[in-house]
């Protein structure tokens, strides 16, 4: 089925931001007296909001923890800030095609909203949802209503919700809309269980193309 919304995730599916998030990360682990992770240990490991993983990390001081990470965060990430190869070119496809579109992250909203605006980017989608923004963060499906809200469409089957990670598919699964993995490695058989992707795309300008011709 065409989708009327296609709602995206931000890091690692629209732009490459891993460089400043690791840097800020570690920052934030050596002040509060850890051992700093590995770029492969940050990859695999941040997915949720901070709100959902910082208190396992940082226990009862983790908003302290919060607020040194986007202070290092703030310093570093326009400057490194890269669009995903293809991913400017889907989003101008996609909006002259007249899809619905918005974004679902798990980044702090007011630092989500920055990087769209220094990209350019915020003319292309009716919402950008971060985190703190709705009364829960993804995999829950409160962003994505936000990101819904006023539009007329009710998140379900015409709506997908593409991402990068297990958290995207999940949140995609908890709101009933069509899961949809953006990156070059296929899912493997059993790598996602219940929340198995309906789609999976190997880069941007295939979904769009992809998305155009349903």
């Amino acid at each position: 089925m065409r989708p009327e919304a296609i709602l995206f995730d931000w890091d690692n599916t629209l732009v490459d931001t891993w460089s400043a998030i690791h840097e800020a990360l570690n920052a934030t682990l050596v002040a509060f007296g850890h051992a700093p992770w590995t770029l492969d240990e940050t990859r695999d490991r941040v997915r949720k909001s901070m709100r959902d993983s910082f208190p396992a990390l940082f226990g009862d001081a983790w908003r302290d923890a919060g607020e040194t990470f986007y202070r290092h965060l703030d310093a570093v990430h326009l400057d490194t800030l890269a669009p995903r190869p293809g991913a400017r070119r889907m989003l101008d496809e996609l909006s002259d095609a007249g899809f619905y579109l918005g974004v679902v992250s798990n980044k702090k909203g007011e630092v989500l909203r920055v990087e769209a605006a220094h990209l350019g980017w915020e003319r292309y989608f009716a919402k950008i949802v971060g985190a703190f923004d709705a009364a829960r963060d993804k995999p829950a499906p409160d962003p994505v209503d936000m990101a819904l809200f006023g539009s007329g469409i009710e998140r379900g089957d015409k709506v997908w919700f593409a991402g990068d990670t297990d958290v995207d598919l999940a949140c995609a699964f908890n709101s009933g809309c069509v899961g949809v993995l953006v990156r070059r490695k296929p899912p493997a058989e059993t790598e996602f269980g219940a929340t198995r992707p309906t789609w999976h795309f190997p880069d941007c300008l295939t979904l769009s193309k992809t998305a155009r011709n349903l």
